[in-house]
């Protein structure tokens, strides 16, 4: 099985150094622009993407500790403005919403008229974004973008919205974005991207454009040229980061052991623990199954019809006339993990998993995908080409 590939070559400039009032004068910049700024809070307990307007709203020195069904914030020994891996929230919030309100209808004399709704007004900026997130974009961008029938409301959404990634300076116990080549260094696919620098003797952000409209918004900032000692730094974090993965996936033959063993042993094991709540698919960054419903007045004047995320793991999603296709625990969970890594490759031709653990720290259960893969790896099975079956 191949990891994720890049979401696509960008040139990229020689790095620069920007400094906190610097930083700050890039959220104006994209302000001054019109752009919707977005980048990590504080909020609830958890770090969350929310609109910002300057540096204040960011989680200067917090940082989370997480692993299977846990997820906690803790004080960090410095003030790093991004010291944390993921929230529980990715940018699939922004670009493709929970709910969506695709048209309204209003009855008249001569019969209704309907009116789409219209597109937000602003395009985004999003501040922040990790490695594993920029492939989860091109991942969703694939599937709302890439076909004959886009998603009209995902474009309008996407167009023009602005990347600014941000280089992983830490790792979850959750993280396994080494293991799926999306990360934690920010390759491609980012107008801007940073590295945070941070020690007793400063703190600056390493930065480099990876798009034309990145370039342009960099020469307008206040930098300062990079030397080899500001590079060897970012360096040193992205080796250090990437050593301190919590969790590995091995995906080498994944893909045909899984599609092999549709009635293994561990499917049931894991549909024991399994509470098909469907956290694991409302925190993933790629997941994208939804559900349209229509909504009338009592009057029967005036109707919506509005789109919802929805999961695989609820009865209803599968259900047709006679019952629901997967009515079990059991092949709610095997469908998302088979679809996940390894349907997913040859419907989309990559992996759906870019290794950011979300559905391992907020499985209230702690089941973990790196954990159930590697079992089935692992345990007797069927081998590969042996056969294939099983719906239960």
């Amino acid at each position: 099985m191949s990891p994720t590939a890049p979401p696509g070559p960008d040139a990229q400039t020689a790095p620069v150094l920007l400094d906190r009032a610097g930083l700050q004068a890039l959220v104006d910049a994209l302000v001054a622009r019109g752009f919707d700024v977005i980048g990590p809070t504080l909020r609830d307990g958890a770090i969350v993407y929310d609109r910002i307007a300057d540096l204040a709203a960011l989680p200067a020195g917090w940082t989370d500790r997480q692993e299977a069904g846990r997820y906690r914030l803790e004080r960090r020994a410095d003030a790093a403005l991004f010291g944390y891996a993921v929230g529980p929230q990715s940018w699939k919030r922004f670009l493709h919403p929970p709910e969506e309100t695709l048209w309204r209808a209003r009855r008249q004399d001569d019969g209704f008229t309907i009116t789409p709704e219209p597109p937000s007004p602003a395009p985004f900026a999003f501040l922040g974004v990790r490695a594993c997130e920029l492939h989860a974009i091109a991942i969703q961008d694939r599937v709302f973008l890439g076909g004959a029938h886009r998603d009209p409301g995902y474009a309008a959404r996407r167009q023009g919205a602005f990347l600014v990634a941000l280089n992983c300076g830490t790792a979850a116990g959750t993280c396994f974005c080494a293991s799926m080549g999306t990360g934690p260094r920010a390759e491609s696919g980012f107008d801007l991207a940073l590295t945070e620098l941070i020690d007793a003797a400063r703190h600056d952000f390493l930065a480099v454009a990876g798009s034309e409209a990145g370039a342009a918004l960099l020469a307008v900032l206040p930098t300062r040229p990079a030397g080899s000692d500001a590079t060897a730094a970012a360096e040193a974090v992205l080796a250090r980061t990437k050593a301190g993965m919590g969790r590995h996936l091995d995906t080498n033959g994944l893909k045909e052991r899984l599609q092999a063993n549709p009635e293994h042993p561990r499917w049931d094991e894991v549909a024991a623990r399994c509470l098909a709540c469907a956290n694991c698919t409302l925190v993933c960054p790629t997941c994208f199954c939804t559900s349209v419903a229509d909504h009338t007045d009592l009057a029967g004047t005036e109707a919506t019809r509005v789109k919802r995320w929805d999961s695989c793991f609820t009865a209803d999603f599968s259900f047709i006339h006679g019952g629901s296709v997967r009515a079990s625990g059991k092949s709610r969970y095997r469908q998302w993990l088979t679809h996940k890594l390894a349907h997913w490759i040859d419907q989309f031709g990559s992996s759906g998993c870019v290794g950011c653990g979300r559905c391992i720290a907020w499985c209230p259960v702690g089941i973990d995908i790196t954990a159930e893969a590697a079992a089935i790896r692992a345990m007797p099975g069927k081998a590969v080409g042996e056969g294939k079956g099983g719906n239960a």
